[in-house]
């Protein structure tokens, strides 16, 4: 749950937020999944981007995210996973450090023990538009 959204003040954002429908954080993270992410995921999160083939270990298929984990989407976990938290037990290392995503404002996140939480908004933003892709 969001608790408090930063101001991002960012036009180009909202107007495609404005156009797609979606929540501007949604459109942020989609721009964000775009740059970073669809390379080796795909367009449509299914591990089936560009670099996918060359990879030793193929992109997860982010679309079964909630589905392997009984219908909920476990926002936290996907968020540490990007961040590298639990890179050692995921990826083994393979999927690259986004620190662009650590940068920035801040907005505190429950983290789902009731502790509330400062978390870059790009990173809250990212995992808001996986949660979209969700089958």
């Amino acid at each position: 749950m969001r608790i408090f959204v930063g101001l991002a003040g960012v036009t180009l954002v909202a107007l495609v937020a404005a156009c797609t429908g979606q929540p501007p954080q949604v459109a942020a993270g989609r721009a964000s999944y775009q740059d970073l992410c669809a390379g080796c995921h795909g367009v449509d999160g299914r591990g089936d981007g560009p670099a996918a083939a060359d990879l030793k270990v193929k992109p997860a298929d982010l679309t079964g995210i909630a589905a392997r984990n009984d219908g909920s989407f476990p926002r936290i976990a996907v968020m540490s996973m990007i961040d590298g938290y639990n890179r050692a037990k995921g990826h083994g290392g393979m999927m690259p450090v986004f620190d662009t995503l650590l940068e920035g404002p801040k907005v505190m996140i429950d983290t789902g023990d009731g502790v509330v939480t400062p978390t870059p908004e790009k990173l809250v933003d990212l995992a808001d538009y996986v949660e979209t892709l969700q089958r």
